[in-house]
Protein backbone atom coordinates (compact mmCIF):
# COMPACT_ATOMS: atom_id res chain seq x y z
CA UNK A 1 0.00 0.00 0.00
CA UNK A 2 3.03 2.24 0.35
CA UNK A 3 3.37 2.09 -3.43
CA UNK A 4 -0.30 3.10 -3.77
CA UNK A 5 0.27 6.12 -1.52
CA UNK A 6 3.19 7.20 -3.71
CA UNK A 7 1.05 6.75 -6.83
CA UNK A 8 -1.75 8.83 -5.27
CA UNK A 9 0.46 11.88 -5.44
CA UNK A 10 1.11 11.23 -9.13
CA UNK A 11 -2.19 10.04 -10.61
CA UNK A 12 -5.49 9.53 -8.77
CA UNK A 13 -6.88 7.14 -11.41
CA UNK A 14 -3.80 4.92 -11.14
CA UNK A 15 -4.11 5.11 -7.34
CA UNK A 16 -7.68 3.78 -7.53
CA UNK A 17 -6.54 0.85 -9.69
CA UNK A 18 -3.74 0.11 -7.24
CA UNK A 19 -6.16 0.06 -4.28
CA UNK A 20 -8.63 -2.17 -6.15
CA UNK A 21 -5.85 -4.58 -7.08
CA UNK A 22 -4.76 -4.71 -3.44
CA UNK A 23 -8.31 -5.44 -2.30
CA UNK A 24 -8.70 -8.16 -4.93
CA UNK A 25 -5.53 -9.86 -3.69
CA UNK A 26 -6.70 -9.71 -0.07
CA UNK A 27 -10.19 -11.02 -0.88
CA UNK A 28 -8.90 -13.85 -3.07
CA UNK A 29 -6.53 -14.99 -0.34
CA UNK A 30 -9.41 -15.18 2.14
CA UNK A 31 -11.43 -17.85 0.32
CA UNK A 32 -12.23 -21.01 2.26
CA UNK A 33 -9.75 -23.83 2.02
CA UNK A 34 -10.80 -27.24 0.78
CA UNK A 35 -10.26 -30.20 3.08
CA UNK A 36 -7.18 -32.34 2.55
CA UNK A 37 -7.69 -35.98 1.58
CA UNK A 38 -5.58 -37.82 4.18
CA UNK A 39 -4.79 -41.52 4.40
CA UNK A 40 -5.08 -44.07 1.62
CA UNK A 41 -8.17 -45.50 -0.11
CA UNK A 42 -10.01 -47.83 2.24
CA UNK A 43 -8.55 -46.23 5.37
CA UNK A 44 -10.94 -44.47 7.73
CA UNK A 45 -9.25 -41.37 9.14
CA UNK A 46 -10.56 -38.93 11.70
CA UNK A 47 -12.12 -35.88 10.03
CA UNK A 48 -10.78 -32.38 10.58
CA UNK A 49 -12.89 -30.53 13.15
CA UNK A 50 -14.16 -27.95 10.67
CA UNK A 51 -15.17 -30.67 8.20
CA UNK A 52 -17.01 -32.64 10.90
CA UNK A 53 -18.82 -29.48 12.04
CA UNK A 54 -19.80 -28.48 8.51
CA UNK A 55 -21.24 -31.83 7.45
CA UNK A 56 -22.82 -32.73 10.80
CA UNK A 57 -24.75 -29.44 10.69
CA UNK A 58 -25.73 -30.02 7.06
CA UNK A 59 -27.09 -33.52 7.75
CA UNK A 60 -28.50 -32.90 11.21
CA UNK A 61 -26.24 -35.34 13.04
CA UNK A 62 -23.87 -35.03 15.96
CA UNK A 63 -20.32 -33.98 15.08
CA UNK A 64 -19.09 -37.28 16.56
CA UNK A 65 -21.19 -39.18 13.99
CA UNK A 66 -18.89 -37.98 11.19
CA UNK A 67 -16.31 -40.78 11.30
CA UNK A 68 -14.89 -41.10 7.80
CA UNK A 69 -12.72 -38.03 7.34
CA UNK A 70 -11.52 -39.26 3.96
CA UNK A 71 -15.12 -39.41 2.67
CA UNK A 72 -16.07 -35.92 3.81
CA UNK A 73 -12.74 -34.43 2.67
CA UNK A 74 -13.42 -35.95 -0.77
CA UNK A 75 -16.90 -34.40 -0.82
CA UNK A 76 -15.46 -31.07 0.30
CA UNK A 77 -12.90 -31.12 -2.52
CA UNK A 78 -15.55 -31.79 -5.16
CA UNK A 79 -18.34 -29.67 -3.62
CA UNK A 80 -19.96 -27.42 -6.22
CA UNK A 81 -18.10 -28.95 -9.17
CA UNK A 82 -20.48 -28.42 -12.09
CA UNK A 83 -22.37 -31.24 -13.76
CA UNK A 84 -21.06 -32.17 -17.18
CA UNK A 85 -22.34 -35.26 -18.97
CA UNK A 86 -19.36 -37.54 -19.64
CA UNK A 87 -17.07 -35.32 -17.54
CA UNK A 88 -14.61 -36.83 -15.09
CA UNK A 89 -12.67 -33.89 -13.62
CA UNK A 90 -13.00 -30.61 -11.70
CA UNK A 91 -14.12 -28.82 -14.87
CA UNK A 92 -17.28 -30.93 -14.67
CA UNK A 93 -18.41 -34.47 -14.04
CA UNK A 94 -21.55 -36.53 -14.17
CA UNK A 95 -23.17 -38.59 -11.44
CA UNK A 96 -21.62 -41.93 -12.38
CA UNK A 97 -18.14 -40.39 -12.58
CA UNK A 98 -18.61 -38.97 -9.09
CA UNK A 99 -19.67 -42.40 -7.81
CA UNK A 100 -16.73 -44.10 -9.53
CA UNK A 101 -14.17 -41.56 -8.25
CA UNK A 102 -15.56 -41.55 -4.72
CA UNK A 103 -15.56 -45.34 -4.46
CA UNK A 104 -11.96 -45.46 -5.78
CA UNK A 105 -10.48 -42.61 -3.77
CA UNK A 106 -12.36 -43.16 -0.50
CA UNK A 107 -12.91 -46.92 -0.31
CA UNK A 108 -10.33 -48.29 -2.76
CA UNK A 109 -13.02 -50.02 -4.81
CA UNK A 110 -13.21 -50.01 -8.60
CA UNK A 111 -16.69 -49.87 -10.04
CA UNK A 112 -17.82 -49.50 -13.65
CA UNK A 113 -18.13 -46.04 -15.20
CA UNK A 114 -21.84 -45.84 -16.14
CA UNK A 115 -24.99 -46.11 -14.03
CA UNK A 116 -26.31 -48.99 -16.15
CA UNK A 117 -23.14 -50.94 -15.31
CA UNK A 118 -22.89 -49.74 -11.70
CA UNK A 119 -26.34 -51.06 -10.84
CA UNK A 120 -25.15 -54.57 -11.78
CA UNK A 121 -22.47 -54.62 -9.06
CA UNK A 122 -24.68 -53.98 -6.04
CA UNK A 123 -26.50 -56.23 -3.61
CA UNK A 124 -29.96 -54.74 -3.26
CA UNK A 125 -31.01 -53.30 0.07
CA UNK A 126 -34.10 -51.74 1.50
CA UNK A 127 -33.90 -48.03 2.17
CA UNK A 128 -33.75 -48.49 5.95
CA UNK A 129 -30.71 -50.81 5.55
CA UNK A 130 -28.57 -48.28 3.67
CA UNK A 131 -25.09 -47.58 4.98
CA UNK A 132 -22.34 -45.12 4.15
CA UNK A 133 -20.92 -45.76 0.67
CA UNK A 134 -23.95 -47.61 -0.70
CA UNK A 135 -25.11 -46.62 -4.19
CA UNK A 136 -28.58 -45.14 -4.64
CA UNK A 137 -30.16 -45.17 -8.12
CA UNK A 138 -32.91 -43.08 -9.66
CA UNK A 139 -35.06 -43.23 -12.79
CA UNK A 140 -35.44 -39.85 -14.51
CA UNK A 141 -37.14 -38.90 -17.77
CA UNK A 142 -38.47 -42.39 -18.46
CA UNK A 143 -35.03 -44.03 -18.18
CA UNK A 144 -33.96 -46.83 -15.86
CA UNK A 145 -31.10 -46.30 -13.41
CA UNK A 146 -29.92 -43.14 -15.15
CA UNK A 147 -28.85 -41.25 -12.01
CA UNK A 148 -26.78 -42.36 -9.02
CA UNK A 149 -25.80 -40.94 -5.66
CA UNK A 150 -23.75 -42.26 -2.76
CA UNK A 151 -25.48 -42.74 0.58
CA UNK A 152 -23.95 -40.97 3.58
CA UNK A 153 -26.11 -41.20 6.72
CA UNK A 154 -29.32 -39.97 8.30
CA UNK A 155 -31.16 -40.10 4.97
CA UNK A 156 -28.61 -37.99 3.06
CA UNK A 157 -26.62 -38.73 -0.07
CA UNK A 158 -24.04 -36.95 -2.19
CA UNK A 159 -24.58 -36.69 -5.94
CA UNK A 160 -23.79 -34.59 -8.99
CA UNK A 161 -26.91 -32.53 -9.59
CA UNK A 162 -27.46 -31.48 -13.20
CA UNK A 163 -28.33 -27.97 -12.01
CA UNK A 164 -26.27 -27.42 -8.84
CA UNK A 165 -23.23 -29.66 -9.29
CA UNK A 166 -21.82 -31.85 -6.54
CA UNK A 167 -23.96 -31.48 -3.44
CA UNK A 168 -25.60 -33.29 -0.55
CA UNK A 169 -29.37 -33.78 -0.53
CA UNK A 170 -31.94 -35.76 1.45
CA UNK A 171 -33.05 -38.97 -0.21
CA UNK A 172 -36.61 -37.90 0.61
CA UNK A 173 -36.18 -34.55 -1.17
CA UNK A 174 -39.15 -33.94 -3.47
CA UNK A 175 -36.86 -33.77 -6.50
CA UNK A 176 -35.25 -37.12 -5.69
CA UNK A 177 -37.50 -39.54 -3.84
CA UNK A 178 -40.27 -39.91 -6.44
CA UNK A 179 -37.54 -41.18 -8.82
CA UNK A 180 -35.81 -43.50 -6.31
CA UNK A 181 -35.60 -46.95 -7.87
CA UNK A 182 -32.88 -49.10 -6.30
CA UNK A 183 -30.06 -49.06 -3.78
CA UNK A 184 -27.45 -51.40 -2.44
CA UNK A 185 -23.92 -52.14 -1.39
CA UNK A 186 -21.15 -52.92 -3.85
CA UNK A 187 -20.54 -56.67 -4.10
CA UNK A 188 -18.02 -56.92 -6.92
CA UNK A 189 -14.50 -55.53 -6.85
CA UNK A 190 -12.45 -57.43 -9.42
CA UNK A 191 -9.55 -54.93 -9.32
CA UNK A 192 -8.80 -53.25 -5.97
CA UNK A 193 -7.19 -49.83 -6.30
CA UNK A 194 -3.52 -49.91 -5.20
CA UNK A 195 -2.65 -47.44 -2.38
CA UNK A 196 -1.64 -44.02 -3.68
CA UNK A 197 -3.65 -44.27 -6.93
Amino acid sequence: MLVCTYIYGMNKKLYLHCVLLGLAIVVSSCHSKKAILRGVPGEVVKPAGSVAEKYSALMGVDKNDIHNGRLYAFIDQWWGTPYKYGGQDKAGLDCSALAQLLEQEVYGINIPRTTSQQVTVIKRKYEEELQEGDLVFFDYDGGKFNHVGIYLQNGYLVHASSTKGVMIVRLHDSSMYPHFSRAGSIIADPQPVPPGK
